[in-house]
């Protein structure tokens, strides 16, 4: 018997007013070229931060804040994906398994269809899934509130674990 669970994560943060070489753009474990950093206490990876959340939140668990507390300095610059392999490790357990996920983007700057491959094939590799299974897309705000001031970036994660019950 198999039941399915859905989850959704959101995660917003303000880019750096100057970048920084040592906190480069990394969305869904892939380093952009672009002259761009995030606020954050760990790496920034807003896409693996939204999709930790759908997918603990899926599984009942809680959420990336009490799993992963910016307060705890053994956190900071942590790879995001290496949070993401810790809430994975927590579905194995739990004998979840991602149906398929799809994620939004909310972004003015930077362009990201560009980059749209490279996020499915590190996506695919970090959960071990086929890309089959996994949509990402891109839009702005059309130059309206902070983001689309270029003031920051956000995302939206939706995932369907499927559990043995």
């Amino acid at each position: 018997m198999t039941e399915t669970r859905i989850g959704h994560g959101y995660d917003v943060h303000r880019f750096t007013d100057e970048f920084s070489t040592t906190k480069p753009l990394v969305l869904a474990g892939v380093t952009l070229p672009d002259e761009l950093s995030l606020l954050a206490h760990s790496d920034g990876d807003l896409i693996l931060h939204a999709l930790c959340d759908a997918l603990l939140g899926a599984a009942g668990a809680g959420d990336i804040g009490q799993h992963f507390p910016d307060t705890d300095p053994n956190l900071a610059g942590v790879s995001s994906a290496k949070l993401l392999a810790q809430v994975m490790r927590l579905l194995a357990r739990e004998n979840f398994f991602i149906g398929n996920i799809d994620i939004t983007v909310i972004a003015q700057v930077p362009k990201l269809a560009p980059h749209r491959q490279s996020f499915l094939d590190s996506l695919s590799n970090l959960l071990n899934i086929d890309i089959s299974r996994i949509n990402i897309k891109a839009t702005t705000t059309e130059g309206l509130g902070a983001i689309g001031n270029k003031e920051g970036i956000a995302c939206h994660a939706v995932v369907l674990l499927v559990g043995k019950v």
